[in-house]
């Protein structure tokens, strides 16, 4: 069988103030005529299909039009999971009639016990989730304090989807996570591409060894890739300036009798995303800005190295370059502290632990463990709700 696999479009993304709906727009198009060309038989995406758990009518509408696209018209089968980005339970309507056409969308946990066989492969569908809806799944007991981290819930997951293989067929998994490996285990992510994204430390590629192909998405970069069995394919079109230099893409994938073969086919955006960097006399200098095509052709992000006087910087700069994204400047001395820095502790941790370092920080003492019990029976009926 041969697969298209894309991931993380997150449709309705801004960058600064701009919308980049029509570049998601451009891109799709390009990725459809590559599944038309290659003739592939299904296409992955493999969660982050919306930016926000609660996406605009307008994005909601966009990625509707993609999804009857390329399953109503140009008959494909879709598989797809929910992201860290994706409301779950939203995304989730419509199951039945979806999967009629053979678009199937994973946004539970039980659903990744749910294979759907395709040919000579057998697709399985793992949505992300957090220990704590694993916990729920399980009704694992609140004094039992097993499955805490994603590692752990992983150490019981994908033995129970290994249980539903079809050892007469090929095995894919489509999954959410930050994956590390030997490939990636030096990489410098960038922005969501780091170990902190989701909230979830990163998983061991070799709890995936079971399957013959693990098609992965959350990191924006192809080259965060743990290994040649298991991909990300890297969002469709830039989404930061420190993704500027890169090429984004898709992979094609062939899983059969003679084994795995990838390619990572390019995407060429109408609109590319340039960055700009040196002091305001710099970046102002005709020697500088004419070697790019201005004036609504590419997006712009401009890095000062300086602090220019005067004021309206911003109006100038984009009345040079057009479609200006942002502008960055210099941190003061003081101020290195990004926002990012500050709120990464509480990213890479799971809520009961975020809630206790917060009471220990403002209370000067720790959770006693009535109010441990007590915090993790709310987080549990919350989720629990979330997921009814």
């Amino acid at each position: 069988m041969r697969f298209l696999q894309t991931a993380d479009w997150h449709i309705g993304k801004e960058l600064g103030d701009y919308s980049l709906l029509e570049q998601q727009k451009t891109a799709f198009e390009e990725m459809l005529k590559v599944a038309e060309e290659r003739q592939v038989d299904a296409v992955i995406i493999a969660g982050d299909l919306y930016d926000r758990s609660i996406a605009s009518t307008q994005a909601v509408n966009v990625l509707e039009s993609m999804l009857r696209e390329l399953n109503l018209t140009a008959k494909l089968p879709i598989f797809a999971v929910s992201g860290n980005h994706d409301g779950a339970t939203r995304l989730g309507a419509g199951r039945e009639w979806r999967e009629y056409n053979h678009l199937y969308l994973a946004t539970t946990l039980a659903q990744a016990f749910e294979p759907v066989t395709l040919g000579d492969v057998q697709v399985f569908m793992l949505p992300f989730i957090d220990p704590l809806a694993a916990r729920v799944y399980y009704q694992v007991d609140q004094t039992d304090h097993s499955m805490q981290t994603i590692g752990q819930v992983m150490e019981r997951v994908v033995p129970d989807m290994v249980a539903q293989f079809d050892p007469n067929k090929k095995h894919l998994l489509v999954t959410h996570y930050y994956v590390t490996g030997q490939g990636n285990g030096d990489y410098d992510f960038t922005s969501e591409t780091n170990s902190r994204v989701g909230g979830l430390r990163g998983l061991d590629a070799r709890q995936f060894t079971a399957f013959d192909y693990v098609a992965l998405g959350h990191l924006h970069l192809q080259q965060a890739s743990p290994n040649a069995k298991m991909q990300y394919p890297g969002s469709p079109i830039k989404f930061n300036t420190k993704e500027a230099q890169t090429t984004k893409g898709v992979f094609i994938v062939d899983l059969d009798a003679q084994g795995l073969r990838t390619e990572f086919v390019p995407l060429h955006p109408k609109k590319d995303l340039i960055l700009v960097e040196g002091s305001y006399a710099q970046v102002t200098s005709p020697t500088v800005y004419q070697r790019y095509a201005r004036g609504g052709a590419n997006l712009f992000s401009i890095k000062l190295t300086d602090y220019p006087k005067g004021r309206q910087i911003r109006q100038t700069l984009a009345s040079i370059y057009g479609d200006l994204v942002e502008v960055q400047y210099p941190p003061r001395e003081g101020t290195q502290l990004s926002a990012t820095q500050l709120t990464g502790k509480a990213n890479e941790q799971n809520p009961q632990t975020m809630i206790a370092d917060f009471y220990q920080a403002v209370m000067k003492k720790p959770l006693t463990k009535q109010q441990a019990a007590i915090t993790e029976k709310t987080l549990t009926r919350l989720q629990a709700e979330e997921e009814g």
